[in-house]
């Protein structure tokens, strides 16, 4: 799945395909995958208790992309993210708890599960290395407990993985971080 996200980001480099937001990238991203993946479906926000799941045990509701051939071959999941409008703290603390999401789905059953990323402001991949930014500034270890970064910063979400975010470049601006989540 990795050369794959890879040589997706190279046809958006490229131009040959153009996104946009979030909505972009998970529908290019997903008809991309289908002509890789023809014996396999690829079906968007799908709600967790379609295969058989409590939803009100998960972090979310639902999953944003999902590759599978039936419900009892849960091949892999996906997590996307492509802030627009700012909000980096609270950005990057949703980015947690998606990962944190995926390692649920992983406990469920699924074989992988990815978090992507793509941004085009700076303020997600370079700057000031403290608090929830080292996370994805600096490669500080994802992992743990971690608290909501403003307001009231009386919501958590715990990982108990450990992953690194790495931003790979797309074009001018544009990067791109991809982690396979496991436990």
């Amino acid at each position: 799945m990795e050369r794959l996200i890879g040589d997706f980001f190279k046809l958006v480099g490229s131009h040959d395909i153009e996104i946009y937001n979030e909505f972009s990238l998970q529908h290019e991203l997903g008809i991309f995958l289908r002509k890789k993946y023809t014996n396999k479906k690829i079906q968007f926000e799908r709600n967790v208790s379609y295969f058989g799941f409590d939803k009100n045990n998960y972090e979310k509701k639902e999953i944003d992309l999902v590759v599978f051939s039936d419900k009892n071959n849960l091949e892999c999941v996906m997590e996307l993210k492509y802030p627009r409008n700012g909000q980096v703290p609270e950005s990057m603390f949703s980015f947690c708890k998606d990962i944190a999401f995926l390692e649920q789905l992983i406990s469920s059953g699924f074989k992988s599960a990815y978090f992507l990323a793509v941004a085009d402001d700076k303020l997600f991949y370079s700057g000031s290395p403290d608090g929830i930014y080292g996370f994805f500034r600096a490669e500080q270890e994802i992992t743990g407990a971690i608290q909501k970064p403003t307001g009231k910063k009386d919501k958590s979400v715990n990982i108990s993985g450990s992953y690194k975010a790495q931003w790979h470049t797309i074009c001018d601006s544009m990067k791109y971080c991809l982690i396979e989540v496991t436990i």
